[in-house]
């Protein structure tokens, strides 16, 4: 096994969700197609990624629903790697993202949390070489 291909996140909205992900935190939209079943195939990754993305999707029962935003019971569940810490904390700030914390400089990396519209809790890393 090479990789993992695609994390699924679930969304309230396709559309709110690509709004977000590709215009706030500036991921690339990799494909959008409907499904028979009314929904769409929404895939989301960083730019330049070539391996892993998100598949963006719409819960399709009722305790579904009460996951979104709350994936990961709190924890910070996704991480987005960086080569450029400080232009993509500025950008993703300038462009909406909430941070909740300052910048913190570990001994493995500079890291910020942030949440995704939804609260997803993330971090924006980039790990010492």
């Amino acid at each position: 096994m090479a990789h993992i291909g695609l994390t699924t996140l679930l969304v309230r909205d396709y559309d709110e969700a690509i709004a977000f992900y590709v215009g706030a935190v500036g991921f690339e939209l990799r494909e959008d197609s409907p499904r028979g079943d009314g929904g769409r195939w929404v895939v989301v990754a960083p730019r330049g990624s070539r391996e892993t993305g998100l598949l963006l999707a719409r819960p399709g029962r009722p305790e579904q629903v009460a996951r979104i935003g709350d994936q990961t019971g709190g924890r910070v569940g996704l991480f987005l790697n960086t080569e450029d810490f400080a232009g993509d904390h500025r950008r993703m700030t300038e462009a909406g993202v909430v941070f909740l914390e300052e910048p913190r400089h570990e001994a493995y990396g500079s890291v910020a949390v942030f949440t995704d519209l939804y609260g997803n809790r993330w971090d924006l890393i980039q790990p010492k070489a």
